[in-house]
């Protein structure tokens, strides 16, 4: 049996631009930054003081009030990255307009939710830990355990929804993301659901997660005095990547099953592929290898060749080593396409959210291919390396990405679809690789 098309039809997000999608992608294009000085601790014995952090506010203003999302009595029963998941998840599961009710047990367990993090309770295990150093091991909350696991964050969207199909968490560091709309959407292409609620989500700006980052000397740590200049991606002023923390959720559904509860569809998966390098715990393949064979295989599984592709949302971290490498594999990938193809960093706005970083940008890939719209890369002022691709410096630009707006689902299918549903592929990792098409 042919594997089932699988379909996003819902979109959540929190990260340090704010809340909302729309509100979120708007500030995104406009070129705004949400990268700042850390106020939430203390940062004095810290070289990086900076991180992108998702705002206070309300939710009619685009910042996070977690009172309107999660009762008080059970904020103090989940660690902050599964708090931003809940945020995300409430988002995107209301924007998809699905909503079984407890009389349809059929559709509760034909929904699923794979909510991934490459960290998860890092802040909770730290502040648990001191307690028991303290002396105080009798004082630790019954819910420590539950609050810091990563599974939790699936598992808290479920409650809440009702969702009884598929429970799973993808925990692949910077790849995970991608990893769990990848595995979820193949979920559902091998009918073992019918909707999946996917994403992921990281809090690990916290005294602990900036240390030992600052530790493996991966963060930037001259730009303390602006902030908003930190991320620059392709940059030769780069010096290391910044924290960010928030969470990305996208509905994913079996395409059959959207359409007959008619669903607004965003754009069509068609394609996923995965790569380890074999190399080293933390850096990429000198050769970029590993990048290169995960692009080629989502390329391949979606029947896509390079020059079919306008845009690539990159992983660019803005670290010296890894933006090159990954610019140099697309580059071998897409040959002499490489000067039709735009690729742009939403990182140089928002920062690295580990875990999230690939569902956040998945996100804006949809968005990009929705609106016609290239995101900017901020701060690239110098490149560090010349290229024939496009790397949309400091301003979006408007241009025709193509893939995604075809109605055609495949190559040469014979007749297009009755539905104008998009495609996108992006390309994301370190270490492990993922590419989602």
């Amino acid at each position: 049996m042919a594997p089932r098309r699988v379909v996003v039809t819902g979109m959540g997000i929190a990260c340090p631009l704010g809340l909302g999608v729309e509100n979120v992608w708007k500030r995104l294009v406009a070129g705004e930054s949400g990268i700042a000085a850390i106020q939430s601790f203390d940062t004095k014995d810290l070289p990086a003081k900076i991180a992108g952090q998702v705002p206070a506010g309300t939710r009619e203003t685009g910042g996070l009030d977690l009172s309107e999302w999660i009762p008080v009595k059970d904020q103090k029963k989940m660690d902050r990255f599964i708090q931003l998941a809940i945020v995300a998840a409430t988002e995107a599961v209301e924007d998809s307009g699905w909503k079984p009710g407890e009389d349809d047990e059929e559709g509760r367990c034909a929904t699923g939710v794979m909510i991934g993090s490459g960290i998860g309770g890092l802040p909770t295990i730290y502040e648990a830990s001191v307690q028991v150093f303290q002396g105080k091991a009798k004082r630790l909350s019954p819910f420590f355990i539950p609050s810091a696991l990563i599974n939790l964050a699936s598992g808290h969207v479920s409650i809440k929804f009702g969702f009884k199909g598929p429970n799973h968490s993808a925990v692949t560091a910077c790849a995970t993301g991608v990893h769990a709309l990848g595995d979820a959407a193949r979920l559902i292409a091998l009918g073992d659901a019918d909707v999946m609620v996917a994403g992921g989500a990281e809090a690990a700006v916290s005294e602990i997660g900036m240390a030992g980052f600052c530790a493996s000397r991966a963060l930037s740590t001259g730009y303390n005095g602006t902030p908003q200049q930190a991320s620059r991606p392709w940059d030769e002023g780069r010096d290391g990547f910044v924290m960010g923390e928030g969470a990305g959720v996208l509905v994913l559904e079996e395409l059959e099953h959207a359409k007959k509860r008619g669903a607004k569809i965003y754009a069509e998966v068609i394609g996923y592929g995965m790569s380890g390098d074999a190399y080293h715990i933390t850096a990429p393949s000198e050769t970029g290898d590993g990048a290169y064979r995960s692009m080629k295989a989502a390329l391949r599984s979606a029947n896509l060749t390079p020059g079919d592709v306008q845009y690539v949302n990159a992983h660019g971290t803005s670290t010296p080593l890894g933006d090159d490498l990954e610019l140099g594999a697309v580059e071998r990938l897409w040959g002499g396409d490489a000067r039709g193809l735009a690729m742009s960093s939403t990182k140089s706005a928002i920062g690295h959210l580990l875990g999230a970083a690939g569902a956040v940008e998945g996100i804006f890939s949809v968005l990009a291919i929705r609106d016609g719209v290239a995101p900017p890369t901020l701060n690239l002022e110098t490149a560090s390396k010349d290229s024939p691709i496009d790397r949309v410096a400091k301003v979006a630009q408007e241009r025709p990405i193509r893939v995604a707006r075809e109605r055609c689902a495949r190559p040469n299918s014979p007749s297009p679809p009755a539905h104008p549903w998009n495609r996108c592929w992006r390309s994301c990792g370190r270490g492990g690789r993922c590419s989602a098409a």
